[in-house]
């Protein structure tokens, strides 16, 4: 028995009868006090098997003194839109109760076509609260200031916040009511926020349920119709794909990333996504298209203003590129030029960022290593310890970790033993 046919059979089953109308306006009244916020037209829907109610099934188990625990599985989940589905598991985010692995099947998924009607099915309809400009102002501005901590001190720090935002303050004004105009600005604000939170959780090491937060930032920003935000999230899968060894898989989103960000006249965008194609194909050792996009993102990021934007990729800067160029440029074989990009990235354009330094040094030091300047090596990876000094991040342990690695190859030198011993006092 499916949902809709259970909740259609108890709503006739009650006396006095009980009409789709009658019940709208009960689970309104239990949902937020006042009838009139939920149409009849949402309960035909649930009943005819066209949408699952998700967010609605603890008002329906307390009007209807049902049972609905477990009712929605993965043949009905089909239903729930992007909306009801994020924070269905932001839920379960902030409430620790669901563990998500990563796979490429996911990372795929992003490649379906977005619900083209989202955004217009959910437009003018009654709500709690009105939406406005303002509350899409406030997402984004709550937006930056998680994303400047998290960019400072690592993804672990704010996580928590960033998912409580979305799932009460969010939450609210996209089930409210709003405009289409207001609504795509919502969506594509929304869309920004999630794609974070899925950053923050890759950079502590959860990269399945990071997967899960970049496609539904990515389904938020196709249905909103933002170009730049559905390509950045595609980016984000991609480089994901390429961390997990999903290489066909990564090659596929990057490409995908790439050609949807054909039509944008954003140069950092531009060259954010063509250096991400690179890293791909770089990976699948198409040394060919990774070198075509490699000198086609120095094209793009050279016709680049230095202030960053407001988007996510237009606060890829010329350090940003710099760092990715290099070690494409190490994948491909230029040590050379890997090293002489880290130092640009470093002593040049400058990365003010503590977490982003401490990844960059831990490379270059990798980089030093292996053209044989282990002196060098040793005092760049000193450098990164230094600049590594409380931030939490899964790449900060994963460059600990490589660090302690190479150690034993190196002779026994002062430098290598008070590295060693640096090391083992942090851990």
């Amino acid at each position: 028995m499916t949902i809709g046919s259970r909740i259609r059979a108890a709503r006739k089953a009650r006396r006095p009868y009980c009409s789709q109308d009658k019940l709208a306006d009960e689970l309104s009244e239990a949902r937020w006090g006042k009838k009139g916020y939920l149409g009849r037209q949402s309960v035909y829907r649930w009943e005819a098997g066209k949408r699952v109610p998700r967010e609605w099934l603890p008002y329906l188990e307390q009007v209807l003194a049902l049972d609905l625990s477990g009712a929605c599985g993965d043949n009905e989940a089909q239903f729930a839109d992007t909306v009801t589905s994020v924070m269905l598991m932001g839920g379960t985010d902030v409430d620790r109760r669901q563990f998500f692995s990563a796979s490429a099947a996911v990372g795929l998924a992003a490649l379906d076509l977005p619900d083209a009607e989202a955004v217009t099915r959910r437009a003018n309809r009654p709500g709690p609260v009105r939406a406005g400009m303002g509350e899409v102002t406030a997402i984004r501005t709550m937006t930056t200031t998680l994303g400047d901590a998290a960019s400072e001190l690592g993804g672990g720090h704010a996580r928590h916040l960033a998912v409580r935002y979305l799932t009460v303050d969010v939450d609210r004004w996209l089930n409210g009511s709003w405009t289409q105009k207001v609504g795509r600005e919502l969506f594509a604000a929304t869309s920004e926020l999630v794609h974070l939170i899925g950053w923050m959780a890759r950079d502590e090491g959860n990269q399945g349920l990071s997967q899960k937060y970049q496609l539904f930032s990515y389904r938020l920003a196709a249905e909103a119709g933002e170009n730049e935000l559905a390509a950045t999230a595609l980016r984000g899968l991609a480089e994901q794909a390429i961390e997990l060894g999903h290489i066909p898989t990564a090659v596929r989103l990057a490409e995908a990333c790439e050609q949807r960000g054909r039509r944008l006249d954003n140069p950092k965008a531009l060259a954010y996504y063509r250096n991400t194609f690179a890293r791909a194909a770089a990976a699948d050792d198409d040394d060919t298209t990774a070198t075509t996009m490699l000198t086609a993102a120095q094209t793009a990021i050279e016709h680049a203003p230095a202030r960053p934007g407001q988007s996510w990729a237009s606060h890829y800067s010329h350090g940003r590129w710099a760092h990715d160029s290099g070690m494409i440029h190490a994948k491909l074989g230029d040590l050379a030029a890997a090293e002489e990009h880290l130092h640009l990235a470093l002593d040049i354009h400058g990365l003010d960022r503590k977490r982003t330094r401490a990844i960059v040094l831990a490379d270059l030091g990798h980089v030093q290593l292996k053209r044989g300047n282990t002196a060098q090596a040793l005092t760049t990876w000193n450098e990164f310890l230094d600049c590594a000094e409380g931030v939490h991040s899964v790449r900060i342990t994963d460059g600990l970790t490589n660090i302690s690695a190479r150690l034993p190859g190196i002779p026994d030198v002062p430098a290598a033993e008070e590295l060693r011993e640096r090391i083992a006092t942090r851990a």
